[in-house]
């Protein structure tokens, strides 16, 4: 173990002495489960119904369309009232919407046509922009209350633990929902086999997240009292442009993953190249998690306490060459090896990167920065399936994949070069991450 890497066992359950934290990631285990699985049914609906990559990248591109016009509004929503009926209206939304899939898998309504709604996969995406409007609203306020759920001294531990079970159910969402859309049911049960089923699990997880969410107190904390305006709506954008941590740690998510993102192309992947069918999909998608999960597990034990930027910088970097070989391996266990690399260098990139967000941050400016965050991290992920699923129809599947590895690690290395504020990062605490953007502040020639 690198000798940056310190032990922790003393404190590494800290964040789970509260037990608004424990209500929070119960929460958010059940629903991250029942997205993860609605993911696949979704993901494989559309691919068998139009064998389009281009129609693949549609489902990204609905999800974060929203986002776009909505989550800088939502930061300062976030700011200004309570974050945690924010989060139940929002997930109430996407209950709304998975009942909406769940109904139009039950009747086959675009397949079969003949109904108001016509035939195509239209109605699919028209869904699912209503579900990345509930995300672009929740998720700033989502990122807010973490600090409000735990001690100060216990907050990079809440992150790290929060993390590890984000993977846990990244890793055992797909598999569940590969499992459940190839249940073969019987009897009365057989008109709810495939996506039908799929759909009434992830409903179930969100009515339990909903309950759960209800129960939390967070503390207190101090609040945006300004009116809305355009001014107050920037101010977080504003605040990441000036600072240079934030800016360069989220702007190597955005391009690095934007670049490399190949799970969008999974279906692709399963169908055409592995040839591993609804299941092998389910346990490609659960691979980066699984990895992910193992890093998760370990930081909690030894958390990265020096050198953070060089660690987040390195582990980018190996992001985007597990990426190029994913793409141009033909071997399913290969396959699943290289995901699993990608998940464990993007976890610790992602601890890195939750942790700075957080602490360079002041608390009433929390939901703004965590709102542009949540775009970079959307236009990384929705976008890149996008992305993915357009220079898959120009190339092809396996050089969009490969150039897109290269792509991300030479964003790493420009980084590198252009913000050494977070090349020289050093302890994830607020005192040393501020007095490192200080003194390069300090240091730079005055006009």
């Amino acid at each position: 173990m690198p000798a940056a890497l310190e032990p922790a066992r003393s404190r590494y359950r800290g964040a789970f002495r509260s037990k608004n934290f424990r209500l929070y990631q119960s929460a958010r285990l059940m629903v991250i489960l029942g997205a993860e699985a609605q993911s696949v049914a979704v993901a494989w609906q559309v691919y068998q119904i139009t064998h389009s990559a281009l129609s693949l990248g549609y489902t990204g591109l609905a999800l974060f369309l929203p986002g776009i016009f909505c989550v800088l509004p939502a930061g300062h929503v976030a700011d200004r009232y309570d974050r945690r009926w924010i989060i139940l209206a929002c997930y109430g939304l996407q209950a709304v919407c998975t009942g909406v899939l769940l109904w139009m898998a039950r009747t086959g309504t675009w397949l079969h046509g003949g109904g108001w709604l016509g035939t195509g996969v239209w109605p699919i995406y028209a869904v699912l922009v209503g579900i990345g409007l509930g995300r672009a609203f929740s998720g700033p306020a989502a990122s807010a209350l973490l600090p409000s759920l735990v001690e100060k001294e216990d907050f990079v531990n809440a992150v790290t633990w929060g993390a590890t079970v984000f993977q846990v159910a990244n890793m055992s969402g797909p598999a569940v929902g590969g499992l459940l859309f190839t249940l073969q049911l019987t009897g009365r049960l057989r008109p709810w086999t495939g996506a039908p089923i799929v759909y009434l699990f992830t409903l179930m997880m969100l009515v339990g997240f909903l309950v759960l969410v209800g129960l939390i107190r967070p503390r207190r904390e101090a609040r945006e009292k300004k009116a809305f305006s355009l001014k107050t709506v920037l101010a977080g954008l504003q605040y990441v442009l000036q600072t240079r941590l934030l800016l360069g740690s989220i702007s190597l998510d955005l391009f690095a993953v934007l670049l490399g993102g190949a799970v969008a192309l999974l279906p692709i992947f399963a169908t055409d190249i592995l040839y591993a069918g609804p299941r092998g999909l389910g346990l490609l998608r659960a691979m980066p998690s699984v990895g992910a999960l193992v890093v998760s597990l370990v930081l909690t034990l030894r958390p990265i306490r020096s050198r953070a930027g060089w660690w987040m910088l390195s582990c980018v970097g190996v992001f985007g060459a597990a990426t190029v070989v994913f793409g141009l391996s033909k071997s399913l266990w290969v396959s699943l090896a290289a995901l699993a690399a990608i998940g464990a260098s993007d976890m610790v990139s992602v601890v890195i990167r939750s942790s700075i967000l957080q602490l360079a941050t002041p608390p009433e400016m929390r939901g703004r920065v965590s709102a542009v965050n949540w775009l970079f991290i959307g236009a990384s992920n929705e976008f890149g399936e996008f992305e993915s699923g357009l220079t898959a129809h120009w190339f092809g599947a396996v050089r969009a994949v490969v150039l897109g590895g290269i792509g991300s690690m030479l964003v790493t290395g420009s980084t590198a070069i252009f913000f050494p504020a977070l090349r020289k990062a050093d302890a994830l605490t607020a005192e040393s991450l501020m007095a490192a953007e200080q003194a390069l502040s300090a240091a730079e020639p005055v006009d």
